[in-house]
């Protein structure tokens, strides 16, 4: 396992000469960065299959990406419009930049040297050896140029630079090479001439080599890089020139503001011209081949319209962008055992199967025996949230079918699902989030498709953005109608439900369906603000909801009652919840916040954080639950009050989306979400603890730890045992 605990200097944002000037907020995105720091951390993680640190370093460069995109393209337009005030981090727009840069350049730099000295020789002692098209001999590259003319040549447009040619358009995060040319002679013009060749983005990145010499081991593979391959024969591109230089890039532009508070009678057109829109941002990053000559950069940052301070080194010798593609190699024995999510114990009967006569009847007749708490991936998907969508398909006693749609997959079966059910004479309601970030165009295609199969498509609530996880299913019974629901943690989303960790209740709960009815109205229709009486709704009830649980606590704690808030959410931004809880703190209540990603609160501060602490658990599944428990006065955590929810605590969740947390009342729900804290907190192998300066401290393992005790085996492997019945 690597070292427990990073030393590197805090973050630039805490670099206060003494505790009194340092802020009491950290910056949002140096704690984001601290976060891919932690991802990165997997990658050099000895106890993890080689092929899952591969898979880990794939991660970090796609955060980087997106890091990219939405957030440095935010600071920059800021700063391009004058912006010079400073946040409640103390920072400026301008100073973000610059802290951003450093960290940034140390982590990648830490990305490249992990991969070569780490993770290259252990690939190669595993048989796997990515090779270098100038050391090959002169059968492989021989077979290599006729793998270049059948593949590749024909599909490659190289783009010259000169008076009759403009420079061409670089999208975003596409792969190219510049080459500086000199012309014939007696050519009349520039001594040098410019070009662009833009990789093939539809090929693959590693090009698997013949075996020589009559070897067949099929673990011993030699890959050569496809662009290396290209740029290797440019002969025939550029006929009759002399290719003085090439160099690598890379660009990166920002993502767009996206546009919440668009009059939603037009948004599905406002979105899509918006999307056109977007591939022409704003360059925010030139990743260029080290040693490029001054020459080629002056030329980019020129055409480009940057400056240096945009400019990072790509990395060399090595595709970072295209390393995912390692870990599809067939090595299973460099990998992790897949995980098969078990089906809920409560869904689990023949009876409940489909293909049984009254499976659908007998699904819903599961649900009002209890409420059922699904846990995914432990639990599976498909055998519960997609068969309550399913089953209300098929069920003839089935009236409605309502649902929130905010990222699912390409071929999702709830499209299909709702698509049968309108189809078979049901209502159906779905509310399509057109505004999910780099999922608008999916969802522009899947609202078409529902609204040609006669499903009700709504877009959403001028101004905010509809990011809560929600289905209503209304049924026909003996008494009269019954409402059932599903309200969860994470999208309906089939392929990340098997990589994020969510939770979801299942229930007809009348209190809680009856929210839901006024939710969907709110979300449809023409409804102003609702009232609810279980469910906490943002705008609306949430942040205020929150806030009075806080104060009870300190009320509580006044009291000498047992006071304490547990808190599991993937970022902590919110100023005004932060406040709260450094107020809660000093006045004794006991605060544990699990956050996955980025927190501006900094814990363990005397005077100011003294009973919060902070911790974040990465590894094998991606943590993305909310859970909120609070204490309620209650010695027992399970007589205290539990919500789960699709909030994170940030104040665009709070304060600019529509967002549910749903009351979790049924004791053995509470229990199980008691066991994942209890777990997570007991975890010594992917748990860090965050110090006031900033710092991520990975915990070290107890010298007495039980070998299969949740210290040991991490939050992952407990929960897949315990899933598992081991």
């Amino acid at each position: 396992m690597p070292s427990t605990k990073r030393t590197a200097t805090p973050p630039p944002s805490l670099a206060a000469a003494d505790e009194a000037a340092a802020p009491r907020f950290f910056n949002r995105d140096l704690s984001w960065l601290e976060f891919n720091r932690r991802v990165l951390a997997q990658a050099a993680d000895a106890g993890l299959p080689l092929m899952d640190r591969v898979r880990f370093i794939s991660i970090f460069t796609s955060n980087l990406d997106e890091m990219f995109m939405k957030r440095v393209g935010l600071l920059k337009r800021a700063m391009h419009a004058g912006v010079e005030t400073a946040g409640h981090d103390g920072m400026t727009p301008r100073q973000q930049l610059a802290a951003i840069r450093e960290v940034v350049s140390d982590l990648v730099h830490e990305r490249e040297r992990l991969f070569k000295e780490q993770i290259k020789p252990a690939l190669e002692h595993a048989g796997i050896f990515i090779v270098r098209y100038a050391d090959l001999s002169a059968k492989d590259k021989a077979w290599a140029e006729e793998w270049y003319r059948a593949n590749v040549f024909a599909t490659l447009t190289p783009l010259g630079v000169d008076p009759t040619h403009r420079f061409p358009f670089i999208s975003n995060l596409s792969e190219n090479l510049a080459v500086l040319a000199e012309p014939p002679a007696g050519h009349v013009g520039a001594e040098h001439l410019f070009a662009r060749l833009k990789f093939p983005p539809n090929i693959r990145r590693f090009i698997t080599l013949p075996q020589r010499d009559g070897k067949s081991d099929t673990k011993t593979l030699r890959l050569v890089h496809s662009h290396d391959i290209i740029r290797n024969n440019l002969d025939d591109l550029f006929p009759g020139m002399r290719l003085n230089e090439t160099a690598s890039f890379r660009v990166t532009r920002s993502a767009g503001i996206q546009k919440d508070d668009l009059d939603t009678a037009n948004l599905l057109h406002s979105v899509e011209a918006d999307l056109k829109q977007r591939r022409f941002a704003r360059v925010v990053r030139l990743e260029l081949e080290p040693g490029a000559s001054p020459t080629i950069e002056r030329w980019l940052l020129d055409k480009l319209n940057i400056d240096t301070k945009d400019a990072y080194d790509l990395a060399p010798d090595t595709d970072f962008s295209g390393i995912s593609e390692l870990y599809e190699l067939e090595r299973p024995d460099l990998k992790l055992k897949p995980w098969k999510p078990v089906v809920p114990a409560r869904l689990s009967g023949a009876a409940l199967q489909p293909g049984h006569e009254k499976a659908s009847a007998n699904f819903f007749a599961a649900i009002r025996k209890q409420d059922i708490l699904v846990h995914h991936p432990y639990e599976s998907f498909a055998a519960s949230v997609e068969r309550f969508i399913a089953a209300a398909a098929s069920d003839p006693d089935v009236l409605t079918i309502k649902q929130t749609l905010y990222r699912t997959s390409p071929d999702s079966p709830f499209i299909e699902h709702l698509i049968r059910a309108a189809e078979g004479g049901k209502q159906v309601a779905c509310l399509v989030e057109l505004r999910a970030r780099f999922d608008e165009d999916r969802n522009v295609r899947f609202a078409r498709t529902l609204e040609k199969a006669g499903v009700h498509v709504a877009y959403g609530v001028q101004g905010l953005k509809t990011h809560c996880k929600t289905s209503l299913v209304v049924r026909r019974e003996r008494h009269g109608l019954r409402c059932y629901a599903h309200v969860g943690t994470g999208n309906y989303h089939p392929k990340t439900a098997q990589l994020y960790t969510d939770v979801g209740l299942l229930t007809c709960d009348p209190e809680i369906t009856g929210d839901l009815v006024n939710l969907f109205n709110f979300l449809t229709g023409l409804s102003g603000t609702q009232s609810y009486q279980a469910l906490l709704v943002a705008p609306h009830t949430m942040r205020s909801k929150f806030n009075a649980l806080i104060d009870r606590e300190v009320e509580n704690a006044r009291k000498g009652l047992p006071a304490r808030i547990v808190a599991k959410i993937n970022s902590m931004e919110d100023r005004e919840t932060t406040e709260r809880l450094y107020a809660a703190s000093q006045a004794g209540v006991s605060i544990t916040l699990v956050v996955r990603g980025f927190c501006c609160l900094r814990p363990g501060v005397p005077g100011l954080s003294d009973n919060i602490r902070v911790m974040s658990i990465i590894g094998r599944f991606l943590e993305h639950s909310r859970v909120f428990h609070f204490a309620a006065g209650q010695e027992d955590p399970l007589d205290g009050d539990w919500y789960i929810g699709s909030a994170d605590l940030m104040y665009r969740n709070l304060s600019n989306r529509v967002e549910v947390a749903i009351p979790v009342r049924d004791r053995d729900a509470r229990a199980r979400l008691h066991e994942i804290f209890s777990v997570h907190l007991a975890d010594h192998r992917q748990a860090w603890d965050l110090s006031g300066e900033g710092v991520y401290n990975r915990r070290v393992l107890p010298p007495n730890a039980a070998p299969d005790s949740p210290a040991a085996l991490g939050t992952f492997e407990t929960l897949m045992r315990s899933a598992a019945g081991t």
